[in-house]
């Protein structure tokens, strides 16, 4: 009778395929408990972790990472938001339309990577889009009608603070919409898109991903500050309750939407100013574009003549208490 022989290593590492074969450890002065166990790289510990959220079926983005230092992360945006000002400078010049869709769960940081966007460019060529819920008119729109109205226009960009993609997230899971409304928004939307494309509009969709754990951290911190609480609505924590089928509506909704004309582009948002710079720099990588900053201009010397101030004593001043 033949002994059994032990499975060779590199048939033990068949059970993880996604993973690499790890050389094998040095030996160390640990205890008898540990020695032998392979340690994990942080990088494969990720994988690891992101394989077996998807074997449960939850959806937890991404494991965070390291955060960055205020230094670092204020040099580089610094750095991106003087890109954004070239980048507009072109779309003006150029006569350039784009959209760009930010979508996710709440509190995923939407609001802030869209705010360090708009804090240098001209709004009067890039706008933000956040509609509020469809009036009853409305309602009896064609479901892309009220969006329309705030595509651009040659030199302009849109940022979509939330989108069409209502319809297949909020909608869907909280019955606002019907099976049939929703079925015929998966079977339109890409042709709708793919319409946007060619009539010349550059558009970009944004997913931010954020975990579990993250948004629970950040939903507390927005009920605790009241200068943020208006953020924490009854319909926020109603979508953490149904999390399961936010993840289900999302999966559906990136089978029927994420084409190869018009794809989804997931960002880890569990380090808010990671996720920032990710997508500022991603955006900026989408278009081309080269520097038309207009030159430094020279003032001209200010007018001198008869004029005299009237009274101050005639105007309301506002009280200076600072």
């Amino acid at each position: 009778m033949t002994k059994s022989t032990k499975p060779q290593k590199k048939d033990r590492d068949r059970t993880l395929p996604h993973l690499e074969v790890l050389p094998t450890p040095k030996k160390s002065g640990k205890s008898k408990k540990n020695r032998g166990k392979k340690k994990l790289k942080k990088s494969q510990q990720r994988k690891l972790a992101t394989a077996q959220a998807e074997v449960n079926g939850r959806d937890i983005g991404f494991k965070p990472s390291k955060k960055l230092s205020k230094k670092v992360y204020n040099r580089e945006l610094k750095r991106l938001q003087l890109e954004l000002v070239k980048l507009q400078e072109w779309v003006i010049q150029t006569g350039l339309k784009v959209v760009v869709i930010f979508e996710g769960r709440d509190a995923a940081g939407k609001g802030g990577t869209i705010k360090r966007i708009m804090d240098c460019l001209n709004p009067r060529y890039c706008k933000v889009a956040a509609l509020a819920k469809p009036t009853e008119r409305e309602q009896t729109q064609w479901y892309f009608q009220r969006y329309v109205q705030h595509l651009p226009s040659a030199g302009e960009i849109v940022l979509f603070d939330r989108s069409w993609y209502n319809r297949a997230g909020v909608e869907r899971v909280m019955g606002f919409c019907s099976d049939r409304e929703y079925f015929e928004f998966l079977r339109s939307c890409p042709e709708f898109e793919c319409m946007l494309k060619r009539s010349g509009i550059i558009l970009l969709k944004y997913w931010f991903s954020v975990s579990s754990e993250e948004q629970e951290r950040r939903f507390l911190d927005r009920s605790l500050n009241p200068s943020k609480r208006w953020k924490l609505s009854s319909m926020d924590l109603e979508a953490r309750a149904r999390w399961v089928e936010y993840s289900k509506a999302k999966d559906d909704m990136f089978e029927a939407t994420d084409i190869k004309r018009s794809p989804w582009y997931v960002v880890n948002s569990d380090v808010k100013k990671k996720a920032r710079l990710n997508c500022i720099s991603h955006l900026l990588s989408m278009i081309p574009y080269r520097d038309l900053t207009p030159k430094p201009l020279k003032l001209p010397p200010r007018q001198e003549g008869d004029y005299l101030r009237p009274p101050t004593s005639l105007q309301t001043f506002v009280p200076e208490i600072y």
